[in-house]
């Protein structure tokens, strides 16, 4: 979401004493707004000298923010807009696909959890290729150098031949490599902005937006950084979400794990992101490494208890 200052013009309570004092408060933009807290920001304007004109400037903020928000959808609404918008892509992987209940679902964000090798990039891959194939584009933001244009080329059916029609199929898949948290959310706000105004030949059709891996990207700001780290990684949550729901894409991140307290490996990114995944599988690969495992760790067709 837009910066304090590039409101300015447009919302002139959103002026530059407006914005010293939300800077008091760590807040720099829409999104630092959102996760700050409105009921103490209101306290805090009401002990200052300007205290009308900033709790005016607080409200417009939270009037912007609502003309953002999609309409509220009733529960008949709901399930309406859930059979004709929020359909599967398979992953490719019959096995995959019955686990968890026919493949990728549109509007969710799903996360494949695993060691290094444990078989996440090739899901990622395999993915790709078979939304591609089905005339839709797929954005794929690599953080690692992972991608391989040979392996996608592998799953739509050719070798190293280069034919007419399996090119087209993988100039659906548009790659970006992506090195730092800031960049991937440079990226996500162009296609945000792409989808909402009908514009970008190849973001109109995207149906599958891939982060591999959200963690690698994620867990150098949170070592040191005090909230900001925890800020950013919560926006990010927010703003791959808001993509699968209001432009109907899946979104499909990996993670790594890391050592639990008991001695076994857990997720990593903590507890708040846990709950930022519509779906999260852990992937492991046997001793011999021949055989990829995958089992369910959280689904919205799973009873939870925390």
């Amino acid at each position: 979401m837009a910066p304090l200052n590039s409101l300015e013009k447009e919302y002139p309570l959103i002026d530059s004493n407006f914005q010293i004092f939300c800077a008091s408060h760590a807040i720099y933009s829409v999104e630092d707004f959102l996760l700050h807290d409105i009921d103490a920001l209101f306290t805090s304007a009401t002990n200052c000298s300007s205290s009308q004109k900033l709790n005016q400037g607080i409200h417009q903020l939270l009037s912007i923010i609502d003309a953002l928000h999609p309409p509220l959808l009733n529960g008949l609404q709901l399930v309406e807009d859930a059979r004709q918008n929020k359909h599967v892509f398979s992953t490719g992987c019959q096995g995959i696909d019955a686990l968890i209940g026919g493949g990728l679902r549109v509007g969710q964000l799903t996360e494949l959890v695993g060691p290094s090798s444990s078989g996440k990039t090739q899901v990622c891959l395999m993915s790709a290729s078979t939304v591609a194939k089905h005339n839709c584009s797929v954005i794929y933001l690599d953080t690692g150098n992972s991608f391989s244009p040979q392996r996608v080329a592998h799953f739509i059916g050719q070798s190293s031949d280069y034919v007419s029609g399996n090119q087209n199929v993988l100039d659906r898949i548009i790659c970006y490599p992506v090195f730092d948290v800031y960049q991937m959310f440079d990226l996500l706000h162009q296609l945000k902005n792409n989808l909402r105004s009908k514009i970008g030949k190849s973001d109109r059709h995207v149906k599958l937006l891939i982060v591999d891996s959200i963690s690698s990207l994620i867990t150098p700001i949170l070592r040191g950084s005090g909230p900001q780290g925890h800020t950013l990684m919560i926006s990010a949550g927010f703003l791959l979400k808001q993509l699968a729901h209001e432009h109907n894409i899946t979104v499909l991140v990996t993670n790594h794990v890391v050592g639990g307290d008991d001695g076994n490996s857990k997720p990593a990114l903590g507890e708040s992101w846990k709950s930022v995944p519509h779906v999260r599988l852990l992937l492991s690969r046997d001793c011999g490494g021949k055989v990829c495992n995958m089992s369910i760790i959280k689904h919205p067709a799973m009873f939870h208890f925390e």
